[in-house]
């Protein structure tokens, strides 16, 4: 019988030699198969990028500021509901009782009316342009409404002499803090895009006074001109703001004794 190298059967032959390759192949085509089914077993056949299932960041946000705005007139309207089953015999004397009011007035829990200013703010258009001579093109910084513009207009309206201030359709109180996220305003929960309004109650001309001797407003004036920033004051005549209708808890403060 031949031995040479071609005889089947004999551990040289071409055709019984081991192939590591070829097993190789085939484990790499069963690891695609396995990540093709696994794909298609979590999208279950729709679109991931386009699926209106998955909500948003954005939508999430005004979502839960929707929901705290409902929140809120719930809360409100308890609130009514409790002090007018107290009001029927709470066993208190009129003293206490105007002075339970008086707090609840500075509080700012309680509606106030008279006559009242609205100042209004905007982000500048887009595609603005430095409208003066000497100013750089403006950035984008530039253009949109910040923190402390918001905040430069209602310190300017309590130093007038407001006896009540409402952002947007919020009131706020001593514990309200104006924050913005990009161009957006947070307050107490709820989520607004501009342009922002606020109004307080007061003396109109007080208030416009107090308005035009602030330093930071002067300052957002010049980005008004030169950029075109939005800014309207305007006098409303008798206006009644709501009390503040959200939680009065303190949680990181405790009153003076």
């Amino acid at each position: 019988m031949s031995n040479s190298a071609d005889s089947p059967g004999t551990g040289s032959s071409p055709r019984g030699r081991f192939r590591p390759v070829r097993v190789l192949t085939a484990a790499v085509f069963a690891l695609a198969g396995l990540i093709f089914f696994t794909s298609f077993n979590t999208a279950k056949g729709t679109d991931i990028r386009t699926d209106a299932s998955l909500l948003k960041l954005s939508d999430l946000i005004q979502e839960r500021s929707r929901e705290n705005g409902e929140l809120d007139e719930t809360n409100g309207a308890l609130r009514d509901d409790v002090e007018a089953l107290a009001e029927r015999d709470d066993g208190s004397t009129k003293a206490e009782d105007d002075k339970l009011a008086a707090l609840e007035k500075k509080a700012g829990t309680q509606k106030v009316t008279g006559e009242a200013v609205t100042v209004t703010l905007n982000d500048a258009p887009p595609d603005a342009t430095a409208k003066l001579p000497g100013y750089p093109e403006p950035q984008p910084d530039y253009l949109v409404i910040h923190q402390q513009d918001l905040q430069a207009v209602v310190n300017a309206l309590w130093l007038g002499g407001a006896k009540g201030i409402k952002v947007m359709d919020q009131r706020l109180i001593s514990t309200s803090a104006v924050r913005c996220v990009g161009n957006t305003l947070i307050l107490q929960g709820r989520v607004y895009s501009p342009p922002y309004k606020i109004t307080a109650v007061g003396d109109p001309e007080k208030l416009q006074k107090a308005l035009a001797a602030s330093p930071s407003i002067q300052n957002y004036m010049v980005y008004v001109n030169v950029y075109g920033l939005g800014w309207k004051v305007t006098e409303d005549g008798t206006v009644t703001l709501p009390g503040y209708s959200g939680t009065v808890d303190l949680q990181y403060a405790k009153p003076v004794e």
